[in-house]
């Protein structure tokens, strides 16, 4: 007999390949291009500070620009990307004026696409299916992070800025095959203003939030690393892959009860987990239950707040400046890290996790007072089909 499906038709491979293609290899470059440049200019504040500068001016600028002929201007995006890796070596320790200039375009090259990129993969989907598909998105990064990074660690660093700007390129030629035969995925005609988007009050209820926590991540990343010390890099890559599986686990989650109660359960339990750490963060033992907890609780925000949360609040309006907010919040937040890290020292990391589970509880206020994003009709349809389709199998079992 005919089975009852849970979800209901998905979107097809054909159509949502070239998004994922380009997501995958955008976040993978800029992660791994991030940490080579912080290691490579020992986060100089004044060559980071532009940087971040690049990417908020560009990102602003990509918003209007990327809309028109989008497929182009996001292959364009990446041949840019390419070409700017493959300059980073050229940034030297005793030329401050080369390095300002080096940091800037990169950071153009990096702010100008990411708002359309992602813009691209909530029009390729549905807000009934957002939530799976980007926690499948999501854990492909979680794992190519690792193991792009896995083959390049040998090379030394001209020589890895050169693999990444080939990276870059590969993700050119496999967005631009992959779409250029496919119809056009056009945006919709309504274009909100920055002004309108600002005073949603649902944009502000899950936004305020995404902000709190992406300082209170960046803040205490360097305190993290520095107090796990030489054990640092193994916590990562071991975080990474639980992030990974967990971001399928909150897509789907996410589809089936919501995006709300996704997000609550991931401050829920990133609250827990730093005020645990902040009582005990002497026992060994601790140190494995973070990297779990953290790393469920990562791979949850990376499905619904990366990739999905602000797609549906788009709704049927043009979504560039929707991503636009959400991954300024997180990108610029990163330029905490550098301003805390030389202060590691003085800094006690029982106080500042503390301080964090706090303020992470306190993030959870807003999201009471937000509504659910996934259409209340959707949930009800999917917990029928769910019941037909156990009585189906109940059915089947006695005839």
């Amino acid at each position: 007999m005919h089975r009852a499906r849970v979800f209901k038709a998905t979107v097809p491979a054909k159509k949502f390949a070239p998004a994922l293609a380009l997501v995958f290899n955008s976040f993978v470059w800029y992660t791994l291009t991030y940490r080579l440049l912080s290691s490579y200019v020992k986060q100089d504040l004044s060559i980071f500070g532009v940087y971040y500068a690049g990417i908020a001016s560009a990102a602003i600028i990509g918003v209007s620009l990327f809309r028109h002929s989008r497929e182009t201007f996001l292959s364009l995006w990446a041949l840019l990307g390419a070409a700017m890796t493959a300059l980073l070596p050229a940034i030297t320790s005793n030329n401050l004026a080369m390095n300002v200039l080096i940091a800037l375009l990169f950071g153009v090259s990096t702010g100008v696409g990411f708002p359309s990129c992602l813009a691209y993969f909530a029009d390729t989907t549905s807000v009934e299916n957002r939530g799976i598909y980007g926690g499948i998105t999501w854990s492909t990064v979680a794992f190519g992070v690792p193991a792009v990074g896995l083959l390049v660690i040998s090379l030394n660093t001209t020589q890895t800025f050169e693999a990444l700007a080939l990276w870059r390129f590969l993700g050119f030629v496999a967005f631009f095959g992959l779409s250029r035969n496919l119809e056009r995925v056009t945006p919709v005609s309504a274009v909100p203003s920055y002004r309108s988007v600002l005073e949603k009050r649902d944009m502000l209820l899950y936004l305020l939030p995404w902000i709190m926590f992406s300082l209170v991540n960046f803040a205490e990343a360097p305190i993290l690393l520095h107090s796990l010390g030489q054990n640092s890099d193994l916590a990562q890559l071991v975080e990474v892959a639980i992030s990974g599986l967990f971001a399928v686990v909150g897509g789907i989650l996410a589809d089936i009860v919501g995006r709300k109660r996704v997000i609550i359960t991931g401050f829920v339990i990133l609250g827990i987990e730093y005020a645990v750490f902040g009582l005990f963060s002497g026992a060994q033992a601790i140190w494995y239950v973070y990297i779990v907890f953290d790393g469920i609780a990562w791979g949850m925000f990376a499905a619904v707040f990366f990739m999905t949360m602000w797609g549906d609040l788009a709704g049927n309006n043009q979504k560039e400046k929707y991503y636009l907010f959400g991954g300024l919040s997180y990108l610029l937040a990163g330029f905490v890290s550098v301003v805390v890290t030389p202060f590691l020292d003085v800094i006690q990391a029982t106080a500042a996790f503390s301080l964090a589970s706090f303020f992470l509880f306190l993030a959870v206020l807003p999201l009471m007072y937000a509504p659910e994003t996934l259409p209340e009709k959707e949930i009800k349809d999917r917990e029928l089909r769910e019941y037909l389709e156990k009585a189906k199998k109940v059915k089947e079992k006695y005839v």
